[in-house]
């Protein structure tokens, strides 16, 4: 439970800070997917 929820955490400051640093459209899908894979390697972990 308390990977999870460490996990969850990590998650969403990874992607706000990601999305914090979108200057075009472009970049907000480069950012959108790191933000995704982020996400993907914290839920693995926490799985682990």
């Amino acid at each position: 439970m308390m990977k999870k929820t460490l996990a969850v955490i990590f998650s969403v400051l990874v992607l706000s800070t990601v999305l914090s640093g979108c200057n075009t459209t472009r970049g907000v899908g480069q950012d959108i997917s790191a933000g995704g894979s982020a996400i993907s390697g914290a839920a693995t972990k926490a799985q682990n």
